[in-house]
């Protein structure tokens, strides 16, 4: 019975999975919950997993990734990358290469987000489309991931599965022996022919990057006798009977920006409005305004070149999800605008105060420098431009870099486990104020750290309740007279088709009993079909879903879902291929 119960909870939560309505965390706590009311995971234990050590271990590196970026050292990076020449070649390796590098000791998340800013300009700059820049950066910072303990959480979770097997968690370099061929072999096929497979999606031609919203803004006056002479902003439309945006206001020569919703409306004063040709018509009909035609009026009032328009990325950890701009009162809490939306290859702006954010939307917002800065800051999102780059000074640089060295070295020499060394190396990195104690908890993706904490209880009751030992003997069954490199090699392609629909720390929490159970059974080593597990579950090429660095690109890159076969099959074939001999070559069975 409890084999049925599990087998259901599991399907219900990875048909959620797919689905994307409920965010993976909720449907994790959701899981959990039904296994604690039907008794098959103890109420006492069902929030054990917040202490696992490999939950401890993902907060303490986010955590670390955020204040190595404070101490300046990826900005500094990033401005010497910002100078690559204009061959699109030269771009796509340096870019890649340092992704690869950087995702390597840090959150793969995080080393991609310091580089598409940087990627999205040079192809603006180079008029190459960013559409050949940022799937292969996105492919590189899961490559980077796979060599290292630290570089990806799967990783984190595979070596306390070994632990539990052998006694021994696997260390932090551990994973580089199979990690390296791989990454090279993925970099050398992104770099030399992958990029040739990508659309060419050229940015158009406006001087916000991705949007053309220049056509739909427009100015109008409230002459003498016009029935908007004394009507609010917010009662506009009402009195119109139609939809625009009222992005700003000149009154008097000064231009008043993202004019509050109770401001009445006077003779003469002009209107700046977002609105498309058909209802901009309504508009003027039934208001009496009058159109005032050409974008000098707006440039030229006073306060106007204190106006910027922006383009950001919903980050997956922004508050801004599920939410809608009239939600989160955008307008009256920043003091910003919203101009449009980018959703995948669509853009969207009519009506988008209704419209509920996505991780991975591309927002043009309009406003001043500042507000825009503590905006983006305050919503976890990307900006795509050229940011100010903070360069620390090289004290900060050299003392941060020395304690990361320090916690890597700790865990390498067996000092400390990987949880407390790396843990204690974000503690000294607050207090050292590198890292400000505010964006110490901001810094953490809290929905990846709770679906780890409730997906480590469901784990054990899959394999407590024998619905692991199920699984196994149906693979078994299929695998049965096949060589143990094949058996081996359908575990990793299982891993790769849930890693694509699927959070892949989810997927490895499901995946590692099953190895570990098909092992016991070969009489085989756990080692090659955890470390298996492991590679499977980073090599989530072929949907945007699977993995977050590809849901980042899909906005700005002007992907569709069917893009990332393009690139994503050949290389996911090529690291099955690969990574089956190389794991059996370091890790025999």
């Amino acid at each position: 019975m409890e084999q049925i119960i599990v087998f259901l909870t599991l399907a219900a939560a990875l048909a959620l999975f797919v689905w994307e309505k409920l965010r993976y965390d909720i449907v994790a706590l959701l899981a959990l919950f039904v296994l604690v009311v039907f008794g098959i995971v103890p109420a006492e234990d069902a929030f054990a997993g917040f202490g696992h050590p490999a939950v401890i271990t993902v907060a303490a590196v986010l955590i670390i990734s955020q204040a190595l970026q404070h101490s300046g050292l990826v900005d500094q990076i990033g401005r010497l990358l910002s100078k690559a020449g204009d061959s699109l070649i030269l771009q796509i390796v340096i870019l890649s290469l340092f992704v690869t590098v950087a995702s390597a000791f840090m959150n793969n998340i995080g080393a991609l987000a310091i580089l598409m800013p940087v990627a999205v300009q040079l192809a603006r700059k180079s008029g190459h489309p960013p559409s050949y820049l940022l799937m292969p950066i996105a492919f590189a910072s899961i490559l980077g991931g796979m060599v290292t303990l630290i570089g990806t959480p799967p990783n984190i979770i595979i070596a306390t599965f070994r632990a539990d097997v052998a006694g021994e968690a696997f260390g932090m370099f551990d994973f580089a022996p199979v990690g390296i061929p791989l990454a090279i072999a993925g970099l050398l096929f992104i770099t030399l022919a992958g990029w040739r497979l990508l659309p060419k999606r050229q940015t158009q031609g406006s001087s916000s990057g991705m949007f053309q919203i220049e056509n739909y803004v427009t100015e109008v006056r409230v002459p003498e006798g016009s029935k908007l002479d004394g009507v609010s902003i917010a009662e506009m439309n009402r009195v119109a009977d139609t939809e625009v945006l009222a992005l700003g206001l000149i009154r008097n020569g000064i231009r008043l920006h993202a004019p509050s919703p109770s401001e009445k409306l006077k003779e003469e004063d002009i209107l700046i409005l977002e609105a498309d040709t058909d209802n901009l018509k309504t508009f003027v009909d039934n208001t009496d305004a009058e159109l005032v035609g050409g974008k000098q009026v707006r440039k030229q009032a006073a306060g106007s070149e204190e106006i910027f328009n922006l383009e950001a990325i919903v980050m997956a950890d922004s508050p801004l999800i599920g939410q809608t701009a009239i939600d989160i009162n955008l307008r009256s809490r920043y003091n910003i605008n919203l101009l449009a939306i980018a959703r995948r290859e669509k853009q969207i702006w009519q009506r988008i105060g209704k419209v509920h954010f996505k991780a991975g939307d591309v927002l043009l917002l309009q406003g001043r420098s500042g507000n825009l800065s503590d905006a983006v800051t305050a919503l976890h999102c990307l900006p795509l431009a050229e940011r100010n780059l903070s360069i620390g000074k090289p004290r900060k640089v050299v003392f941060a870099l020395s304690i990361f060295i320090m916690a890597i070295a700790a865990v390498v020499l067996g000092l400390l486990p990987v949880q407390i060394a790396f843990m204690m190396a974000a503690v000294v990195l607050v207090i050292s104020r590198i890292l400000p104690l505010r964006e110490m908890y901001t810094s953490i993706d809290w929905p990846v750290i709770v679906l780890l904490a409730a997906m480590i209880p469901v784990g054990e009751a899959f394999e407590t309740s024998g619905a692991a030992d199920l699984i196994t003997s149906q693979i078994l069954n299929i695998g049965d007279c096949l060589p143990v490199w094949l058996v081996l090699a359908i575990t990793m392609s299982i891993t790769i088709a849930l890693s694509n629909v699927i959070n892949n720390a989810a997927t490895v929490v499901l995946m590692a009993p099953i190895g570990i159970n098909i092992a016991g059974e070969l009489g085989a080593s756990a080692d090659p079909f955890l470390m298996a597990i492991a590679v499977g579950a980073s090599c989530a090429f072929l949907t945007p879903i699977g993995h977050q660095s590809n849901t980042l690109v899909m906005g700005p890159g002007g992907y569709r879902f069917s893009d990332y076969w393009r690139m994503g099959l050949p290389v996911t074939l090529g690291l099955l291929l690969l990574g089956v001999p190389l794991i059996l070559y370091f890790w025999p069975l």
